[in-house]
Formats: C-alpha cells, structure tokens, sequence
C-alpha cells in the first residue's frame, strides 16, 4: 500500500496544484518517488538489523510510517509532501526487511516456509483492502487517503510487548566471518530485478492496454488489478504446502512458467474475458516467487549475514519496479501493448525452460543443491 494507496488522489492532487510549473510530473513523483527510496532504504537496513538488532528499527520504522505517510494530509507543498513520500520509503524498507528477518529468525523447516507464504498472501490482502478504501475516500477528498498510513500506529502496542528480539547469543563474535553465498545471492538478486521489470508491466500498463482493447474504465482497470493481487495472496497462503513437495528451483520453475503463460494469455489472445484469466495465473506465479525467494536465501545465509542478504532482495525487487516503465515503454512505443505483453510472457517461458534444462550446471555454479 506505500505508494498505490494515494493514487486516486492524483488527478484532484494535480487539479489542486495546477499552478505550480510541471505540476503533472511532481505529482506523479509523489506515487514513484517511495520504491526509490525503498532501493536505497533497505540496503541500510539490512545493515542496521544485523548491527543493532531486529525490534529497535522495527520499532522506529513503524512510527515513522505513520508521520511520512500521513504528511500529505497536512502540508499543502507539494515539496514536502515529496519529502515525506522519501521518508515513507526508508520507513517502507525498515519494516520490510525486519519483518522477514524475523521470522526467518522465529521458524525453521516448514513453519518458515509457511509463514513466509503467509506473509506475502497477507501483503496481497492488505492491498485490496487499503487501495479499495484509498478509492472510496478520494471520492471525498484527494487528501484522505493519507490518512490511512495512520492505520500503523494500531500496531505499536504489538510491536512494544509481543514481538520479542531475538537473543543476541545466537550472533558469532565479531571476528568469525559470516556465511555470504554471492554466487547464489547475484543469482537470486538477477531473478528478482528481472521478473519484477516483467511483472510491473501489469500496474504500469495494463490500464491502457485494456482502454486499447475494451475502452475499460478506471474502475474496470481497477478490479482487474484487483483480481492479480488476489490471486497472488491465495498462491501465496499455499506455498508451504508446496515447498513441501518441490525444491527452491523447481518452485522457480514453476512460477516462471505461471508468469509467462499468464502474460503469453494476455498479449496473444485479444479478448478482455481472458485478460483476466492471464491476470490470474500471473498473480499465481508471483505468490510463489516472492517467499521462495525470501525462504531460499534465509536458508542459506547464516544469522549474522541474513538481514543484509534480505535487504539486497527487497532492494532489487524494487529496483527492478522502478526499472520496468523506462525500460518497457520504449518497447510498447515501437511494438504496441499487445506486441510487448506476448514478448514478456515469451520472455519468462524461455527463462523458464532455460531453468529446467540447465538446473545442474546452475546450482553447481552458485553451489547449491538441486531441486
């Protein structure tokens, strides 16, 4: 919810703004300018929490959330307005990347597994229903939806008394050398930029792929973004039950293939009802990527290392977001949206067929079992 919440606001934010010079582009900068700063963020936090520990910055990040994210609702400059959107950022990584942290630090086995899945179909949930309000309240009033960055602070009094820091006992001294796999973690970090700058062609383009094929309104583009992030979360409440049965790179298999078939749906087939469906099996293979990716390095970095290899993850999930629309536009510009969907959804099925017929060379290369 950290920058999409505030986006029905931005046609009555610029209104409001409309004579301050490139108005339009401030306030689009006020929806882009938090994953930047989300890039940065977690970089420094996957730092702070293997320094210092996990609660203090937990702590600190959501209070921080709260102020930034609701600045908007008082200042009536669209400057500071951005610097609060900045500071929402680094709140954004703060809470991120020590959520993760600990629980990887909580669990082990298969409860790890689980809970990361429920984490992320958590996530998938809570965007439906604060980008649904953000919706609603815009109607109102385009500051409004600022305030639901409020809805934080409920959790403060979890925060304080039943979230426990982990016992600093378990972190070697300062002199032993933590375990660091950057041959695995480069691989990791590569599949998360890249199926990002795939993925985020959806809320990047979606809406005017479906204005191009069924003159779809917002709300239309709306339920359809929707329907991709519910499906995403249901994908995501399973995924310990299917690393159950498959391995971190079979389940990298499989949520390439999802991606690409769902985007191959999209671009080829001409029809708004299988839009949808595309949309759906691309929200499925996303659910399953996300904790896989999370669950495979907690699995193979050791405790002292983990919130920095964590962080490097948020950091190019994000970077790769940020990427996508300077990247795919061009593309779109030269082959149209129908041409540029078909070519990510080929994309990622031959990343994916790549994956299956190269796994043994790949986790010998990066020093990983085979799954």
């Amino acid at each position: 919810m950290a920058g999409s919440t505030i986006a029905p606001s931005l046609p009555a934010m610029q209104e409001h703004f409309k004579d301050i010079d490139n108005a339009t582009l401030w306030v689009k900068l006020v929806l882009t300018l938090p994953p930047l700063f989300i890039v940065f963020g977690s970089l420094i936090a996957g730092a702070v929490v293997d320094r210092f520990g996990r609660k203090p910055l937990l702590l600190a990040s959501v209070l921080l959330y709260g102020f930034a994210g609701a600045s908007g609702y008082v200042f009536d400059s669209l400057l500071h307005i951005l610097i609060g959107r900045a500071f929402l950022g680094l709140a954004v990584a703060g809470i991120m990347v020590t959520a993760i942290t600990l629980i990887t630090d909580y669990y082990n086995g298969e409860s790890r597994a689980s809970f990361l899945g429920l984490q992320t179909g958590f996530m998938g949930v809570g965007g439906v229903l604060f980008l649904s309000l953000g919706g609603f309240l815009a109607d109102q009033n385009w500051r409004f939806p600022f305030l639901i960055y409020l809805f934080a602070w409920l959790l403060l009094p979890l925060v304080i008394w039943a979230i426990p820091e982990p016992q600093r006992s378990t972190i070697p001294p300062s002199g032993s050398l933590p375990t660091f796999p950057f041959k695995l973690l480069a691989f990791i970090y590569g599949v998360a930029i890249m199926s990002q700058i795939i993925f985020y062609l959806i809320p990047v383009q979606l809406p005017f792929y479906l204005k191009e094929l069924a003159n779809a309104n917002a709300s239309q583009s709306g339920i359809a973004l929707a329907l991709n992030t519910l499906f995403s979360a249901a994908a995501s409440f399973f995924y310990g039950k299917i690393k159950q049965h498959l391995g971190f790179f079979s389940i990298l298999v499989l949520a390439f293939g999802l991606i690409g078939a769902g985007f191959s749906i999209i671009g080829l087939f001409h029809i708004y009802a299988l839009v949808f469906v595309g949309l759906a099996i691309v929200g499925m293979g996303l659910g399953v990527l996300m904790p896989n990716l999370n669950l495979w390095i907690a699995s193979e970095v050791s405790d002292e290392a983990k919130g920095r290899a964590l962080g490097g993850s948020s950091t190019f999930f994000f970077l790769g977001q940020f990427l996508s629309p300077l990247l795919t536009q061009p593309v779109s510009q030269v082959v149209g949206l129908r041409a540029t969907f078909t070519l990510a959804g080929g994309t990622m099925l031959v990343c994916g067929l790549l994956l299956m017929v190269l796994q043994r060379p790949i986790c010998k290369l990066v020093s990983t079992k085979p799954a």
